[in-house]
């Protein structure tokens, strides 16, 4: 019993974790992207699209992170270059993302694939309990665990982390250090973008391999409300993944046991615990200093530089 819940909040929390991770990466460098629900049916979509034509998972994984960067560059453009608002442009692209996988995915509705199969890491997925539930999963999962390490270290030990946290803090100060601003915040909404799109090609090629309109079902949302729980940090944005992902399965299972309650009650838990946590690092923030980017959803203009 326990395998099986570890297991399954492991899976359930992998889209999560690369969509916050896409999420934390645009936010630091000052943009706000309410886009990543959008972003993740692109990136389902095109990967699921492509494994069907081609039958590579690689392709497939390819076609995710380059769609939802190319989607999301619309944003990058619209609120780097042209300073438009990003809450407006955030919004636009979530709807965008639905309306375009609807479009051409209907086609793929009912259709299925071989998705990702399990890897077992030698000796360790031995280990009783946690080894067959943590150690035993799909490439992806894996991925999305390097990124969080990956992440972290551009961050902290890096040049141009310091660089693209700068420009989230003070682009200003940036500006006249020589950082070219527009740069850095273009790339951190197109890698961030991709990122974000493989939690979607996740969920279509490894979680349900095959294709639903909206299949996403605001797991892009519960990521950008995850960003603030983590407080703009990867490392914290694994155990709010994983989190999320244990309620997620924790409904599901009472679901197959047949419990009394309510079955839509249940599918409302994840959403429901995501008000509360976000309410409650809210809260946190407001009493101490404050993680968030000093520049977050501001525009920046060379001329406006004082």
């Amino acid at each position: 019993m326990i395998e099986i819940l570890i297991f399954a909040t492991i899976k359930a929390g992998t889209p999560i974790l690369f969509a916050t991770l896409g999420a934390i990466i645009m936010e630091r460098s000052g943009i706000i992207n309410l886009g990543i629900e959008g972003l993740m049916l692109v990136g389902a979509l095109s990967g699921f699209a492509t494994a069907h034509a081609t039958g590579s998972l690689t392709l497939a994984i390819l076609a995710s992170f380059f769609a939802a960067m190319i989607v999301g560059s619309i944003h990058g453009i619209i609120t780097v270059y042209l300073r438009g608002n990003q809450i407006v442009s955030g919004l636009s692209l979530t709807m965008f993302g639905i309306g375009l996988t609807a479009l051409f995915g209907r086609s793929l509705v009912g259709v299925t694939i071989e998705g990702f199969n399990k890897i077992d890491i030698p000796i360790l997925s031995k280990i009783p309990i946690i080894g067959p539930s943590i150690f035993n999963h799909d490439l992806l999962v894996y991925l999305s665990v390097l990124l969080v390490v990956l992440i972290s270290l551009f961050f902290y030990k890096t040049k141009w982390g310091l660089y693209l946290r700068s420009v989230g803090e003070n682009p200003a100060a940036a500006d006249t250090s020589g950082v070219n601003v527009n740069a850095y915040r273009m790339w951190a909404v197109l890698i961030g973008s991709g990122i974000a799109g493989l939690g979607g090609g996740y969920i279509s090629l490894a979680y349900t391999p095959f294709w639903v309109e909206n299949m996403t079902a605001g797991r892009g949302w519960i990521a950008v409300a995850l960003v603030i729980f983590a407080q703009w940090n990867s490392t914290r944005a694994l155990a709010g993944a994983y989190l999320f992902g244990g309620i997620n399965a924790i409904q599901l299972r009472m679901q197959a046991m047949g419990t009394n309650i309510s079955p839509h009650f249940l599918q409302t838990l994840p959403y429901v615990f995501t008000i509360i946590v976000l309410v409650i690092a809210t809260i946190r923030l407001e009493k101490g200093a404050s993680p968030e980017p000093e520049s977050l959803g501001l525009p920046y203009d060379r001329e406006d530089r004082k």
